[in-house]
């Protein structure tokens, strides 16, 4: 089993896939020349993006990140001011300590990192090569991973010897072990637990029960931090297509009526919520991977409006049934399918995101596993064949509108599930999970990331 707190991870902007992955990638490798007793004769490392990673990767941060990555920076300590320092120090000097340790090597950025946007590995779409040389030129270790979505990696090895029965190996047996949710559900219903009551259970095998609530507490104050920063900070967002943040604006106006009967203004607190994490991404901020960054917005947004208004403790322990439950369902899909835009569209993003908020809000609302099992099938069903075209290969558009319109479904979808009558549904999630796969396995690569079909071919950039 997966654990919840790897569905929710605390990086930076502006991709999860791309900017948070490689950068645990770079890591790793320099481990591995560490752990084969090679670091200390590198004298060159060569970086090979493929794929989705040459072909969006300028625009993702993905070229600083493997540097980062290469000089020890991990994603979830990483401050952006701190990044920017780093990186401005190594092209000034064109050296690099890997690992941020003792040993420095020559490193320009031009030179040792190619961008083979014509590769498009078979395993995954996101393919990283990384070689170390030595001072001769003669190599010393060659690694190929896979930056797999929401900031999980894999070396090839792991990819070609896949799990047989959809769970992700984590060697942590569990009390309530499910790999679909046909079985989740059956799991709830064996032991008379909700399904955030189950989940914790399981929790309870990685780690003791006060750090995973901790974790959790944790989660939920990145989300909010990253909304409170989203909505002060104005401007234009960087990368070249001059688009203006919008959330402070919205904010300044919702502050301004704050008692407005208007019905439709719920729609403006989701949008500005989410449009707020959505542009802090966009400009390399901290965000949580819920369960990516391109898909940042959706849940904190639901949880921010939702989750507010009550005595600490109360929104405390709602906020924590909230990632729970929808870190359940994100688990079924990263499993069962795959929650890289590279790899399945926005819809394994944006899609996602709103299925688990939309079984997150049911459950706060008191929803059984079924009413919850079925607000999640309801948020992807509407997803099915949602594109990832980002323009310019920016996480701007129209992925920050994306999650806005994503946070209102979610809602929406919440609500049907509710009125639901008796448990059958027509749809089962497990289906829609499956159909999603094969939607995204069947969809051009011209429209997963590659910003080679969509809006990104359509809108002029200017």
């Amino acid at each position: 089993m997966l654990s919840v707190l790897d569905i929710f991870r605390i990086g930076i902007g502006p991709s999860s896939s791309h900017t948070v992955g490689p950068m645990r990638i770079g890591r790793r490798f320099v481990r591995a020349l560490d752990k084969a007793g090679l670091l200390g004769r590198t004298a060159r490392v060569h970086v090979e993006l493929q794929g989705s990673l040459a072909l969006t990767g300028v625009g993702h941060g993905s070229l600083d990140a493997s540097i980062l990555g290469l000089a020890g920076f991990r994603p979830e300590t990483t401050l952006p001011d701190e990044a920017a320092a780093a990186l401005a120090a190594i092209r000034e000097s064109g050296r690099l300590r890997l690992g941020g340790g003792d040993h420095e090597i020559g490193f320009v950025a031009a030179r040792d990192i190619a961008l083979a946007g014509h590769i498009m590995p078979a395993l995954h779409p996101n393919g990283m090569r990384i070689a170390a040389f030595d001072e001769s030129g003669a190599p010393l270790i060659e690694r190929t991973y896979f930056s797999t979505g929401g900031g999980f990696v894999a070396s090839e090895a792991q990819l070609r010897s896949p799990p047989k029965d959809d769970r992700i190996d984590t060697g942590v047996v569990v009390p309530h072990d499910f790999g679909s949710g046909a079985e989740l559900l059956a799991a709830c219903e064996r032991s008379g637990l909700s399904i955030a009551e189950l989940v914790l259970a399981n929790e309870d095998s990685f780690r003791p029960r006060e750090r995973t609530l901790d974790g959790l507490d944790r989660i939920a104050a990145a989300m909010d931090q990253c909304i409170d920063r989203g909505l002060t900070q104005r401007g234009i967002l960087p990368g070249g297509l001059k688009v203006h943040r919008r959330a402070p604006d919205l904010w300044d106006k919702l502050e301004a009526n704050p008692q407005s009967n208007e019905r439709e203004q719920l729609f403006d607190w989701l949008n500005c919520y989410a449009m707020a994490v959505n542009e802090e991404n966009a400009a390399g901020g901290r965000v949580v991977t819920a369960p990516t960054n391109g898909a940042a917005g959706v849940i904190p947004a639901v949880i921010r409006f939702y989750c507010t208004g009550e005595g600490a403790g109360r929104c405390e322990d709602k906020r924590r049934i909230f990632l729970l439950t929808a870190g359940a369902i994100g688990m079924l899909y990263k499993q069962r399918a795959s929650i890289s835009g590279a790899e399945m569209g926005c819809q394994g993003e944006v899609g996602v995101a709103c299925s688990m908020a939309a079984g997150g809000l049911a459950a706060l609302w008191g929803g059984t596993p079924e009413q919850i099992a079925s607000a999640a099938e309801i948020g992807m069903e509407h997803n099915l064949g949602l594109t990832c075209d980002p323009v310019g290969g920016l996480v701007q558009v129209p992925c920050i509108e994306r999650n806005a319109i994503g946070a209102v479904k979610a809602v929406n979808a919440a609500r049907l599930a509710m009125h639901r009558q008796g448990a059958e549904t027509f749809v089962s999630l497990d289906q829609v999970i499956e159909t999603m796969r094969q939607t995204g396995l069947d969809m051009s690569s011209k429209y997963k990331e590659t910003s080679q079909g969509g809006l990104a071919v359509n809108v002029i950039e200017c």
